[in-house]
């Protein structure tokens, strides 16, 4: 690579990098806030809320990268513009492509990166946060008992606990059950924390007693030290974790197991999030396209590039619109997906072909030039 070429590439990838953390930054930051509710109301560690907050991280990278490569390209070749740096790189013989060859070919890394990301990485991360938010959901310590608040975890069983100290413990608990036959029973205890037995997990509640009122009106009274309440009816469930389209690989989205109802019945769904995840990383190569088209596309201008630059901001803006519409058109019909990949290129088309609309005819350049240059001798001495 020329030295040129390297200083071009240099302007443009510090740029690139700090639009990208920016506004990753800000899409993490407005995903965090959703997942609050991990911490208030699952009454989790603020570890997994992190956890599972940066598993979110390589689809939002994905979706603001177009983002901010456009508006990094924009603010660097804007300032490359401006201080005639571009001009003097056109007025020492450079071609408009060794120009623009530089934005493209980091535009090339930049989509082959986002690809390698959508089909590897982002898969990976949400079947991870799939399985940590399975666990939060079937969480019983969570689940079953929220701080001086009255609970109803299951049918007829109601569950009170006056505070959760810092080792889990429950304290003060009260548990009041009504069974199918028609009995009551209450238990109160000091202490209790929720262990497993024999594979099944418990209750054990300290120091407490027990009131159960049979259904003849028998009233049945203890006190005991240790008392191992079942939690196995609140743990039994034929839940599984289920991965969206967004937690599978390409070749589950492409070629679902067609024997399986919930792929059969949503295999369009499964196979536009599958083109979605191929065509999506082409707006980078064509959002730094349209970049490239708002500044160098039209004529120097020492007032700046506000107009085209908007107008460029704009379509940019349509087109990944389109992009998202052809997405959702061709989860009915699967012809549609020609569209996720026909939007970003021809948006690259068009942006190259306004680049290279005004190319200079180097040939009659040379030629005005050595008649201007010839007949200059004589001017000087007419005069």
């Amino acid at each position: 690579m020329r030295l040129i070429d390297r200083y071009l590439l240099r302007q443009l990838v510090g740029p690139v990098a700090l639009a990208t953390l920016a506004l990753t930054a800000v899409a993490l930051l407005s995903q965090s806030l959703a997942g609050l509710d991990l911490i208030v109301n699952q009454r989790q560690s603020a570890l997994v809320f992190l956890k599972v907050t940066l598993l979110y991280m390589p689809q939002l990278i994905n979706l603001v990268l177009p983002i901010a490569v456009f508006v990094a390209a924009l603010v660097a070749l804007n300032r490359l513009h401006t201080e005639q740096e571009i001009v003097v790189c056109f007025a020492g013989g450079m071609s408009r492509w060794r120009v623009v060859s530089p934005a493209m070919r980091l535009a090339a890394t930049i989509a082959f990166l986002a690809l390698a990301m959508n089909l590897f990485i982002q898969p990976a991360a949400f079947r991870t946060l799939r399985q940590e938010l399975f666990e939060v959901r079937t969480d019983l310590a969570a689940t079953l008992v929220r701080e001086g608040e009255f609970t109803h975890p299951a049918p007829g069983l109601t569950v009170y606990a006056q505070k959760v100290d810092s080792s889990g413990n429950l304290v003060n608990l009260f548990i009041h059950q009504v069974r199918p036959d028609g009995s009551d029973t209450t238990y109160s205890a000091e202490k209790g924390h929720i262990a497993r037995s024999q594979g099944r997990p418990v209750l054990i509640l300290q120091n407490g007693s027990n009131q159960e009122l049979s259904s003849r009106g028998v009233l049945n009274f203890l006190t005991f030290r240790s008392y191992t309440f079942d939690l196995g009816p609140l743990a039994n469930s034929d839940e599984l974790i289920h991965y969206k389209p967004s937690d599978r690989y390409l070749h589950e989205l492409l070629f679902p197991d067609l024997q399986q109802d919930w792929e059969r019945r949503n295999r369009l769904d499964l196979m536009a999030e599958g083109h979605a995840r191929l065509a999506s990383p082409l707006y980078n190569i064509a959002f730094m396209a349209m970049a490239l088209a708002a500044i160098i596309g039209g004529g120097f201008s020492r007032l700046g590039y506000g107009r085209r630059i908007a107008t460029m901001a704009a379509l940019a803006a349509i087109a990944r619109l389109a992009g998202f519409q052809f997405q959702a058109a061709a989860e009915d019909n699967a012809w549609l997906n020609i569209g996720q990949y026909a939007t970003p290129l021809l948006a690259t088309w068009l942006a190259l072909a306004q680049i290279f609309r005004g190319r200079v005819n180097r040939h009659i350049d040379i030629t005005r030039r050595k008649s201007r240059i010839a007949a200059a001798p004589t001017a000087e001495a007419a005069a």
